[in-house]
């Protein structure tokens, strides 16, 4: 799962997307954001910024409730059970697939003991296109429409890295924790994601290879050696801007959605 992350600059989404509706300023924090906070995403319609935490159809308020009233998460959505969970089947259902531009996305890391919070970039500088969901809901009380996007997951026992990310749980194997991770999409991939069938998009759902991940703590004075994967593991993740573009993008192809021209 994930918590927090940093989205990619207005001018990456102008440069890689063709989008020359989107403002100035960045109506999102650099520094990175959590849930209930808003950021960009990309669909099949354009760019929006919306809040991380998709806010269901049966939701009286941003934050959505439960049985009971208890508040839920839904910043973050397992890929299994997005047919079939109440807040994210009907979107799903939709095609309502979108493309989430990060510079780097967090995890906690717990083999101290203590959490360290461990940061994931791209070894090639280039941000990551991450898989999410999107909705519209309106606020009963004042009848404003609002658009909101959840993260999806998959398991990631399997990852030589990503395993090693949150606690683990003791009475279960190492190959049955059911670790989560974020799902990321190639630029190749990016059209097949966001108009493709289901089938076509679950194809899409597997796991980087570890030579395209660049990590390291995110406070780098809290840098340990991570089990078989030695000092780091891979490149120390790159020193992203607090405001400014991001690395340039490798170039789209023209039109590569119907109505975006890069």
């Amino acid at each position: 799962m994930c918590n927090r992350y940093r989205p990619a600059s207005v001018t990456y989404l102008r440069d890689t997307f063709g989008f020359t509706q989107i403002e100035e300023a960045e109506p999102w924090s650099p520094a990175g954001i959590g849930p209930w906070q808003p950021g960009p995403f990309v669909h099949r319609e354009g760019v929006s910024v919306g809040q991380w935490g998709l806010i269901p159809w049966f939701a009286t308020a941003r934050r959505p409730t439960g049985k009971g009233g208890r508040p839920i998460s839904t910043n973050n959505c397992r890929v299994e059970t997005a047919p079939t969970a109440p807040s994210f089947k009907g979107p799903w259902s939709r095609g309502q697939r979108c493309l989430i531009p990060a510079i780097d996305w967090d995890e906690p890391y717990w083999g101290t003991g203590r959490n360290i919070w461990w940061r994931f970039a791209r070894s090639d500088g280039q941000p990551w296109a991450l898989a999410g969901l999107w909705t519209d809901w309106t606020d009963p009380a004042t009848g404003e429409v609002l658009r909101s996007y959840t993260m999806l997951t998959q398991n990631c026992d399997a990852h030589p890295l990503l395993s090693l990310m949150h606690k683990p749980e003791p009475s279960l194997p190492a190959d049955a924790q059911d670790k989560r991770a974020v799902v990321p999409i190639e630029q190749g991939d990016w059209r097949q994601w966001l108009e493709g069938t289901l089938d076509e998009a679950l194809q899409l759902v597997r796991l980087p290879p570890l030579e395209r991940i660049a990590h390291d703590a995110a406070d780098p004075s809290r840098r340990v050696p991570l089990p078989g994967l030695g000092p780091v593991g891979a490149a120390p993740v790159p020193a992203a801007p607090t405001a400014g573009p991001c690395p340039p993008p490798a170039a789209p192809a023209q039109g590569w959605l119907p109505g975006f021209d890069a």
